[in-house]
């Protein structure tokens, strides 16, 4: 009997390529096979010749009329600090104990820069700060797959699809302009163009925002963002938090070895008496931590303001900061803006307790997608708040103590409102979560797959960057500009107004398509809450 012959007999009438000779069609099978070998090993040695990663794309330049520079600061916490007695299991070291503070500094530089030889001495920081094992080891244990081979595959994964890829920002070039100059803002910017308009005020120093990282992330993991609202004048201090969110991170202290973070959970952590910590305790002591690290990056700020920057520079862990000493006098320390996302965007909310106050002096924050499983969001609020949800964190009805989360957060923002705060609540069209960290414009087509985001990449940081703009311009001049002016047209969110799509009677059609003064924000956002009113 011959082998599979209904196999054969269906390769006959379902295609014309079996009547070809067995010898030709394997023949064109190995060339198309050798095609596909050679293309991907040229591309392998594209990748190493021009030292660019393999499948993920680089980071784009920053657009605005500054280029930026980044700083790594390790500052000591003197004396350390026990924000919660919790120990881990099996040992008595103190899961919750603040020794130092680690952030990312990002910042306007001019674009010609005189003497600027300095900076050019320091290598670009790395996306995924060293040792790549840490990191990788954090994703493993995040993934519940934590061991000795996963930790391998994951760091020669991490290596190899992201391991070269660099932040384009100036390493320690020196800050730009002074205090009493005036600061161009941009805006409206484009991937490939310089802005084409820009906006010039003056200021009493750079604006300066702090920002907090949400679950299974670091400082890094947001650096585009950052080095956006940096190239428009404002300096942007990207916490590392150390409360066992974040994959893996290296605490230095000077004297002592290299104490190891990894990610850790309620489940690896007891009181010191032996009990086990609830779930609620431990987001609580993780929140109090996030706070004392905010306030420790809040002190660090205002020495550098007040002229001791040489200071921070000669205890930082990584070396850096050499241009610091020249920073006196040039930032706002007094009225800083408090930013999050996700798990950040909950202790972005909580840091604004009872303020604002010498150790969190924030005069507005920037809530982005406000966490769904971190604990209850604080609604002790007095200042201006804008609250972005992606598209998806809208669109997921999730269950929040007893109600939707969407109608809590639509809550917060409207009290705050009543109270004399204008603020704002809205979804941005086609995102989702990640949409406003560098996983999209790292690895856009693996991320749209997997998230369900619709929006181009670009334009998705392009609007997170257009709206911040706006109500940064407004906590510094008190007037509603482009999506601020706006009222809230949609009290609920709304699934059948798509990223893109026109909802007919709204504003003037015709002049909407002359001109897409309407037209353009619609495209992109829904109006939940808006300090100017609603139809």
């Amino acid at each position: 009997m011959k082998p599979f012959p209904e196999v054969r007999e269906a390769r006959r009438t379902a295609t014309t390529s079996s009547l070809l000779p067995f010898s030709l069609r394997s023949l064109r099978s190995v060339k198309w096979r050798y095609v596909a070998v050679f293309a991907g090993a040229f591309y392998v040695l594209y990748c190493f010749v021009t030292r660019q990663p393999i499948f993920a794309h680089p980071l784009p330049k920053h657009t605005g009329p500054y280029a930026v520079g980044v700083v790594d600061i390790e500052a000591p916490v003197s004396p350390p600090r026990t924000v919660d007695p919790a120990v881990f299991k099996g040992t008595s070291n103190k899961a919750f104990e603040l020794q130092t503070v680690l952030f990312s500094l990002y910042y306007p530089v001019a674009h010609s820069i005189p003497g600027s030889k300095p900076h050019h001495t320091h290598k670009r920081h790395t996306w995924i700060p060293r040792p790549l094992s840490l990191r990788a080891e954090g994703y493993a244990k995040a993934a519940h797959i934590n061991n000795w081979f996963t930790n391998a595959l994951f760091t020669g994964a991490l290596k190899t699809l992201a391991g070269s890829i660099t932040i384009p920002a100036l390493v320690d070039a020196p800050l730009s302009g002074h205090a009493s100059e005036k600061v161009k803002f941009a805006t409206s910017w484009d991937k490939d163009e310089s802005p084409q308009q820009v906006l010039a005020r003056e200021i009493s120093g750079h604006p300066v925002i702090v920002f907090s990282h949400g679950t299974v992330s670091s400082r890094t993991d947001y650096s585009h963002y950052a080095g956006e609202l940096a190239a428009r004048g404002y300096v942007v201090v990207m916490l590392e938090h150390r409360d066992g969110s974040g994959p893996g991170s290296l605490v230095r202290v000077e004297g002592q070895k290299d104490r190891r973070v990894l990610l850790f959970d309620e489940s690896q952590v007891q009181t010191p008496d032996g009990q086990d910590i609830e779930i609620e305790d431990f987001h609580k002591a993780q929140l109090n931590f996030r706070q004392a690290e905010i306030e420790e990056t809040v002190r660090v700020m205002k020495m550098i303001n007040a002229g001791d920057g040489a200071k921070v520079w000669s205890q930082n862990a990584y070396g850096e900061g050499a241009t610091l000493a020249g920073w006196e006098g040039r930032l706002n320390t007094d009225e800083m803006i408090m930013a999050g996302h996700s798990y950040g965007a909950t202790g972005a909310l909580q840091a604004l307790r009872g303020g604002p106050s010498e150790e969190r002096p924030f005069k507005g924050a920037i809530i982005l997608d406000p966490g769904k499983s971190s604990g209850p969001l604080n609604r002790d609020i007095h200042v201006p708040l804008l609250v972005v949800h992606s598209n998806s964190w809208s669109s997921h009805s999730s269950i929040f103590y007893g109600r939707a989360h969407f109608d809590t957060v639509k809550d917060i923002v409207d009290e705050n409102n009543a109270r004399g705060n204008p603020s704002w609540f809205m979804t941005s069209l086609g995102t989702s979560h990640p949409s406003v960290t560098d996983a999209p414009l790292l690895e856009p087509f693996l991320l749209s797959f997997t998230t369900g985001a619709t929006i181009n990449v670009y334009q998705g940081l392009r609007q997170y960057v257009h709206v911040a703009e706006d109500f940064l311009a407004y906590l510094h001049d008190g007037k509603m500009r482009g999506l601020l002016a706006e009222k809230a047209e949609f009290p609920e969110y709304d699934p059948g107004t798509l990223l893109g799509m026109w909802k007919p009677g709204h504003g003037d059609d015709a002049k909407a398509r002359e001109q897409g003064e309407w037209f353009d924000w619609r495209s992109y956002w829904q109006v939940h809450v808006s300090a100017a009113g609603s139809d």
